[in-house]
C-alpha cells in the first residue's frame, strides 16, 4: 500500500527570507563587477549559502578596516553601531533586515525610551536577539534576554523595584515560551506591557504543523539545525507524534526503519528551507515501501 505523504501549506521560505535571497541575487546580477558581501550568513541554510557563493556572493564574519563593493545586512538585522561601522569601512550598505524584525527593534526602542524595563524573550546568542538588545540598550541599560524563568530570577529584585515592564519576543520563538515568561512577570511586576512580536508566518507555520502532526504517524521537519524557527518547529511536533528533523534528503536513510513503518507522513519545513530541497525529500520518500 503506497504511503500517504502530505506537505504543509506553510512550508519553506517565508516572505522575509525570500525577499533577502532574491534581492541579493538581483544585486549581484546588476553589479557583476562589484564585490557583494553579506555580514554573517544571509539565512541559516548551507545549500543556499553554497549557491550564493557560487554566484560570487560571499559571507564575511567581521567588518574589514577598508571595505569594497556592497555589504548586505541580513534578515536578522544588526545594531546601529554595526551598520555605521559597515558604512565607515567604505561599503555601499544594503539593509535587508526583515520588516517583522524591524518591528521588534522599534517596539523595544519605544519601550526603553518610555521607561520600561525591557524583557526580550529569545535566545541571547541568536543574531536577531543580539540586534534587538543592542537597539534597546541605546536608550536604557534596563534590558534582559530570557527564555527561562531562572534567567529572570537573577534580576527579580530589579524588576520588582521598577515601575513597569515591557516584553517583546524573538520573531521565531514558541508561543508557549512567551506565555511562560509573561505568567512569571505578571506575578512580580507592578505594570506589564506585552508585545507579541512572533511573526505571523511563524505562528501560522506552527499552528498548521500541529494539525498535520495529529493526523500523521511521522512528521519530517526539513531545515537547518542552526535555524531557530526550524528547531522550534521540531520541538513542538515531538510532543504530538514521532518527529525527525533533517537538513536534506541525504539524511533520510538514517531513519529508514522509522519511515518504512509509517503510513501517513507529514512534511513541513523551516522559513529558510528552499523549495527544491523539500521536493528532493518528497521524491526520495516516494521510493520507500
Amino acid at each position: 500500500m503506497p504511503k500517504e505523504i502530505k506537505l504543509a501549506k506553510f512550508a519553506g521560505f517565508c516572505y522575509g527570507v525570500k525577499r533577502a535571497v532574491e534581492t541579493v541575487k538581483k544585486l549581484k546580477a546588476e553589479n557583476p563587477d562589484k564585490k557583494v558581501s553579506v555580514l554573517g550568513e544571509l539565512i541559516h541554510n548551507t545549500d543556499v549559502i553554497n549557491e550564493l557563493e557560487a554566484l560570487g556572493i560571499n559571507t564575511i564574519t567581521e567588518i574589514p578596516e577598508h571595505g569594497e563593493g556592497i555589504c548586505v545586512v541580513r534578515s536578522h538585522g544588526e545594531s546601529p553601531e554595526v551598520i555605521e561601522k559597515i558604512k565607515n569601512a567604505g561599503f555601499t550598505t544594503v539593509d535587508l533586515t526583515c520588516p517583522d524584525v524591524k518591528k521588534v527593534q522599534h517596539t523595544a526602542i519605544e519601550l526603553a525610551k518610555n521607561g520600561y524595563y525591557v524583557v526580550i524573550v529569545g535566545k541571547s546568542e541568536h543574531p536577531e536577539v543580539i540586534a534587538i538588545k543592542a537597539n534597546a540598550k541605546l536608550w536604557s541599560d534596563k534590558v534582559v534576554v530570557a527564555t527561562e524563568i531562572e534567567q529572570l530570577k537573577n534580576v527579580e529584585k530589579e524588576i520588582k523595584s521598577h515601575k513597569k515592564v515591557g516584553v517583546v519576543v524573538q520573531t521565531t520563538q514558541r508561543i508557549t515560551t512567551l506565555n511562560k515568561i509573561v505568567e512569571y512577570l505578571t506575578s512580580i511586576a507592578k505594570e506589564i506591557h506585552i508585545a507579541n512580536t512572533i511573526c505571523q508566518s511563524t505562528s501560522m507555520r506552527q499552528s498548521e504543523a500541529k494539525e498535520l502532526a495529529k493526523e500523521s504517524d511521522l512528521v519530517i521537519v526539513v531545515g537547518s539545525k542552526k535555524s531557530a524557527n526550524t528547531t522550534h518547529l521540531a520541538e513542538i511536533l515531538k510532543d504530538i507524534t514521532k518527529t525527525i528533523h533533517i537538513e536534506n534528503d541525504t539524511e533520510l536513510d538514517n531513519y529508514k526503519e522509522l519511515i518504512e513503518k509509517a503510513q501517513k507522513i507529514g512534511i513541513t519545513a523551516g522559513a529558510s528551507t528552499p523549495q527544491n530541497i523539500i521536493e528532493k525529500v518528497i521524491k526520495k520518500l516516494e521510493n520507500y515501501q
